[in-house]
């Protein structure tokens, strides 16, 4: 068994989305994203498939032309390949669940400072 807590340790940076690995398993990566309000992650896309939960906070979601706005709670899954960015409208924690083989290298660089 392995298991983590997206609460402890959950420290903001001032200047960019904080981004940590909390947990692998076999098939995935969970990243936990804390943004506070007005931090961006620009537009970006991956190769696999990924799901999106807004833990806690606002968040301006915008894929395929369309800004969604997400309310705590809120989780939604996208297809590998689709471009999307995303805006915190309040401090926020989002749990990103990556395919394994995906690479956290490639969150941290879509944070806009």
């Amino acid at each position: 068994m392995k298991n983590a807590n997206f609460e402890k340790e959950a420290l903001f940076e001032e200047n960019k989305p904080a981004i940590r690995l909390m947990l692998e398993t076999e098939n995935t990566k969970e990243i936990r994203i804390l943004m506070k309000k007005g931090q961006v992650m620009r537009k970006h896309q991956t190769a696999y498939p990924i799901v999106v939960h807004l833990i806690w906070g606002a968040i301006d979601f915008w894929v395929e032309g369309t800004t969604h706005a997400l309310e705590s709670g809120a989780i939604l899954s996208l297809d590998r390949d689709v471009p999307h960015s995303l805006v915190a409208k309040e401090d926020s924690m989002v749990r990103l669940s990556l395919a394994k083989q995906d690479s956290l290298h490639r969150v941290t660089d879509v944070v806009t400072e």
